[in-house]
């Protein structure tokens, strides 16, 4: 039987080694979560580190994805016919205002969602501008994210869910883009059309 040799005392770490090794195992660690792991999966970056890596942006929609899901469990638990009612009215009270006055503003774009689908629209914006918008929903209702990012930068203005119609102004924070992220997580397919107008430098499909 082969015995394999002891090692000597000398050749073991010592503990001031050991110590060390356990330090910079530790900072690695924590230099890991705080650049990496936090803006990936959570959209936090305190280093804005994983801004300019894009890591943020990638745990800012996981986080939304997973809000999404449990807001829409409540809704369809607390969905009744009133709502439904008032989401019919006010659709009808948006068209109406949509058709009257469709040539005061800037821009506007319509596209089609089936349902699943999801289309996200920007402003380019610079930080103090304002701009208007009106949201009109046909056909069926779909989940919003009224956001912005720049600069390492973001914020969120406004959230959504079910809607058929929203309209409001937006106040840049920071010079980025700052708009729409939809999803239709409806069974009907949804045409939205989104009107703009006021201070921008351009209004795009960032899908």
């Amino acid at each position: 039987m082969f015995n394999a040799q002891k090692p000597s005392l000398d050749e073991l770490p010592s503990s001031a080694q050991l110590t060390r090794s356990t330090i910079i195992a530790g900072v690695s660690a924590v230099a890991i979560l705080v650049t990496v792991v936090l803006p990936a999966e959570y959209g936090i970056d305190p280093t804005r580190i994983g801004g300019v890596l894009g890591l943020t942006e990638m745990g800012e929609l996981k986080a939304q994805l997973a809000e999404e899901a449990e807001a829409d469990r409540q809704m369809d638990q607390a969905a009744g016919e009133q709502s439904s009612l008032l989401n019919d009215v006010f659709g009808l009270f948006v068209g109406s205002a949509h058709a009257q006055d469709a040539d005061a503003w800037r821009d506007e774009t319509t596209f089609t969602l089936e349902p699943g689908d999801t289309a996200e629209w920007k402003l380019v914006m610079e930080e103090g501008q304002t701009a208007q918008y009106r949201m009109l929903v046909e056909g069926g209702r779909v989940n919003f994210d009224l956001h912005g990012h720049g600069g390492g930068q973001s914020v969120t203005y406004e959230k959504g869910r079910g809607s058929t119609g929203e309209e409001g102004e937006i106040v840049a924070e920071f010079d980025g883009e700052h708009g729409w992220f939809w999803r239709n997580r409806d069974d009907a397919t949804s045409t939205v059309t989104v009107q703009v107008r006021g201070e921008y430098a351009e209004f795009k499909d960032a899908s």
